[in-house]
């Protein structure tokens, strides 16, 4: 059973296109970087791969979209098996909330640990263990707006996987990170795909795919560009139609830079 499978699928908002006939398939413990220009529509691909909106059905074209082989599917249950680390998502969480809290949340798919949350002993052990993974287990009890970005993106991280998911959804991950704490994600996302978590990661830059990830989807004005192996992908000629730009590719060890020329 594949984990996504998309055939015919588009998304149209205000009347205008914003994906166009996506055929994509990914199948289970794939680890995938999808890359294209700003206003591409990877976003929109985002939102359609963690089932939070639906594609525009046309009754002339069959349309296929499964998420874990479900053609329907119980949203809390869906996010319990995909995580979720966005830009957007962050920017929910109010400053005050307590970051042992914000992971603890997402075994509810909320926002903080409220009153009517039942927190077990399980639920907690499992909060600290993801917290200790991810290196933030002495910033449990300081608010969302006490921690630095890398702190607070390593939260959402841990608060993503308390619930053992089997694909994590990752939205420009990197966004506002310095060098050096670039490179520790990196090297943090290849250790979680040793220990089989499934990688999908948007974004716009090469630097920040993960040496383990082996396969790079292309999108561009909202279609997909083009589809293959990594090593196949990342070059220059490509990457520069993509871009619409002269683009130098260069690898080194696993990692993939590109160059304006």
């Amino acid at each position: 059973m594949d984990a996504i499978e998309l055939k015919n699928v588009s998304v149209v908002r205000d009347g205008s296109r914003i994906l166009e006939n996506i055929d994509v398939t990914i199948g289970n413990r794939e680890n995938v970087a999808i890359i294209g220009p700003n206003g591409s529509g990877k976003t929109t691909l985002m939102k359609l791969l963690r089932g939070e909106i639906l594609p525009y059905y046309d009754e002339t074209v069959k349309t296929t979209f499964r998420l874990f082989g479900m053609d329907r599917w119980d949203l809390f249950e869906l996010r319990s098996r995909i995580g979720i680390v966005s830009m957007d998502l962050q920017s929910k969480f109010d400053e005050t909330a307590k970051i042992r809290d914000i992971v603890m949340s997402g075994f509810f798919s909320s926002m903080d640990v409220y009153r009517n949350h039942s927190v077990t002993k399980k639920m907690k052990a499992k909060a600290e263990e993801m917290m200790e993974l991810l290196d933030i287990s002495d910033k449990g009890e300081r608010g969302s707006g006490k921690i630095s970005l890398g702190e607070m993106r390593r939260t959402l991280i841990a608060r993503a996987l308390v619930n053992d998911p089997e694909m994590l959804v990752l939205d420009e991950p990197m966004t506002g990170l310095d060098v050096n704490i670039r490179a520790k994600f990196r090297r943090m996302f290849d250790d979680l795909i040793s220990h089989d978590v499934s990688i999908v990661m948007i974004t716009h830059e090469l630097e920040d795919i993960p040496k383990d990830v082996t396969r790079v989807i292309m999108i561009k004005n909202g279609r997909i560009f083009a589809d293959g192996p990594k090593e196949k992908m990342l070059v220059s000629e490509t990457v520069s139609e993509l871009y619409d730009m002269e683009i130098r590719v260069t690898e080194r060890s696993g990692s993939y830079h590109m160059i304006s020329e």
